[in-house]
């Protein structure tokens, strides 16, 4: 591939954030835009945050969302490995190589601080803006000496002017244009903590350089990272990527995006049963838009148009209301088989049925998942909006028992109980004939008919036209009789006789 090379490098310490797939999924669009390479790396040094479990999740949920990499774990490629705790030994041999050349030196802070605590932060944080360490000043052999004995990190000497005495470092980006900081700005960062690890800044810019990427995707978060970033590539006599420093992912409420906002990982959206293509789409749209008037867009049409130059440079705001909207559009216009497919399984997620059920009553489940199709947002939802076809008879709610306790109501049950032991309605025109009969036996008609034959059969007052559930209970029950009350054992036990 011709293309650019870009990464996503998540750590290992948690589910995927929507705003972490945004980045993966951004710079996904940009590969195979630009017929580039998507690598994936996992940078796994934080030993104390790493959680079980949590990178497995991580590749999970990429595959999941269709954003497979062409480089990486279980994949491999030139310029692995792609762990940084297997890289462990490229990032000593660059501190090594910047304290021969005296751009690094070796700093004791942390032991020598009383304060353990106030050592740790400052050591875990690189160094605050602008900050010169005191041990830059040691003689580097008397500070190799006591390295023997002493713990000591690295520590890249920060200098106090440029090429052409600029104190100033400056560097390129896709949406923010020239930035420019001064280098009374930078602090001395941490290379190398005391045990051995890389620091974020260092290791990300060695493994960059290692793995050719030649444009660096990624939040605005990290815009304050760039300038020692930048230093390190140049002392290091390394190539400066292209960067691009996409504006964050806000909450409704105008913050940063959290878990106070709701569901806010790749793993809590797929839980609820939202599809990989609604998540794409909606994530896609957080800060860039396809062209026309479109809101719905598959993953091969937005890669076919995405553009950095499309990319807002405002903050996006996340909307879960509207993310369901989508989710809605994606599940109503699935193939019949897929939805089957996710129905399928939810059922079985949900205990409605089990896997053999699934697997003899084929036609059923297709025929449940049509039924569904136009209510569901979320393939969570289909435990609860099944119910009135897995429902054994009698009300469920205070309105559902006032329709049963009404005048009239036992005479309507009592006829359809006769009618049904009779026939069982397959289809909507026989449910219409049973309907017919009943109606000219008690005299019933309207709300007087359909309510009290709802509640028997559903447990509630309101829902999806009998015409569709009657043929379908009347299905289920021939196929899976022991999940699927018949439709006249409903009502035997809505007038409290044996079914």
């Amino acid at each position: 591939m011709s293309g650019p090379r870009v990464r996503f490098a998540p750590s290992p310490t948690g589910s995927i954030h929507l705003g972490n797939a945004r980045t993966a999924l951004f710079n996904w669009l940009v590969a195979r835009n630009r017929r580039g390479t998507f690598v994936l790396r996992i940078e796994d040094t934080d030993t104390a945050r790493e959680q079980d479990g949590s990178e497995e999740s991580i590749l999970d949920d990429l595959t999941w969302l269709g954003l497979v990499w062409d480089e990486g774990p279980g994949v491999g490629g030139a310029y692995g490995p792609y762990r940084q705790s297997e890289r462990l030994e490229t990032y000593r041999n660059a501190a090594e190589t910047l304290l021969a050349r005296g751009h690094a030196f070796r700093c004791f802070c942390e032991t020598a601080t009383p304060d353990a605590a106030r050592a740790a932060a400052h050591h875990a944080a690189g160094a605050a803006a602008g900050h010169r360490d005191p041990c830059r000043a040691l003689e580097p052999a008397l500070a190799s000496a006591r390295a023997l004995t002493e713990d000591a990190a690295i520590r890249f000497r920060v200098p106090d002017r440029r090429a052409g005495a600029s104190r100033a470092v400056r560097f390129s980006d896709r949406l923010h244009g020239e930035v420019e900081v001064p280098l009374a700005q930078v602090g001395d960062a941490v290379l190398l903590r005391s045990d051995g690890r890389p620091t974020y800044n260092f290791a990300v810019v060695v493994d960059d350089a290692a793995m050719r990427i030649d444009l660096v995707l990624r939040g605005d978060d990290h815009l304050s990272n760039t300038p020692i970033q930048v230093l390190l590539y140049e002392t290091l006599g390394l190539a400066v990527p292209e960067f691009a420093h996409v504006p964050m992912v806000l909450g409704p409420d105008g913050e940063r995006l959290s878990k106070r906002h709701g569901a806010t990982s790749v793993a809590a959206w797929r839980e609820q049963g939202v599809p990989p293509e609604a998540l794409v789409n909606g994530l896609a749209l957080l800060g860039w838009a396809p062209s026309g008037d479109r809101t719905i867009v598959s993953l091969d049409e937005i890669a076919a148009e995405f553009d950095l130059s499309r990319v807002g440079r405002s903050a996006a705001v996340f909307d879960a209301v509207k993310l369901e909207w989508i989710s809605t559009q994606h599940i109503h216009a699935l193939p019949a088989a897929r939805l089957a497919d996710e129905v399928g399984r939810a059922l079985v997620s949900s205990g409605r049925i089990d896997e053999p059920d699934r697997a003899r009553a084929g036609g059923f489940v297709a025929a449940v998942s049509e039924f569904l199709r136009p209510s569901l947002a979320r393939f969570g939802q289909v435990g609860a909006l099944s119910e009135p076809i897995f429902h054994p008879g009698g009300a469920l709610d205070p309105e559902a028992r006032a329709i049963l306790d009404a005048p009239g109501t036992r005479e309507v049950l009592s006829a359809l109980a006769r009618a049904l032991a009779r026939t069982t309605p397959q289809d909507a025109a026989a449910w219409n004939a049973v309907r017919t009969e009943i109606s000219r036996e008690t005299g019933a008609a309207g709300k007087a008919l359909f309510q009290p034959v709802r509640v028997a059969f559903t447990g509630r007052g309101h829902g999806r036209e009998l015409d569709r559930l009657v043929p379908l209970v009347a299905a289920g029950s021939r196929e899976l009789p022991a999940r699927v009350p018949a439709l006249a054992a409903r009502i035997a036990r809505t007038l409290g006789e044996p079914a």
